[in-house]
């Protein structure tokens, strides 16, 4: 399985509820097989520039490519981009992810 993480600021703090309607829509995308798009809660003291947080679960490579190859997808990029400032993603795989300390060996 494929974990999905992608981090917005929205330009102006006004414009974060309109970040996190404009990703809402990825929701509407079957390929995946769990989406969530939810504000952060900004709880950590050291790092409070995350507005919106998008978590996805894929089956696989060949379903995210799906999920961002959509019309959909596209649509979501039209109405955030103009109005977001910062984007980070970061994607991997579960099967290569360490789950405990003996996976240091």
């Amino acid at each position: 399985m494929i974990r999905h993480f992608v981090f917005f600021t929205a330009q102006d703090a006004d414009n974060i509820d309109t970040v996190r309607k404009g990703l809402q829509i990825l929701t509407q995308i079957p390929h995946a097989q769990h989406l969530e798009i939810a504000l952060n809660r900004k709880s950590d003291p050291a790092s409070k520039e995350v507005d919106v947080v998008v978590y996805g679960e894929f089956a696989d490579d060949a379903a995210l490519a799906a999920y961002k190859a959509h019309e959909i997808y596209a649509e979501s990029i039209r109405r955030v981009k103009p109005i977001r400032e910062m984007r980070f993603a970061a994607d991997y795989d579960t099967a290569r992810a360490y789950t405990s300390p003996d996976d240091l060996g």
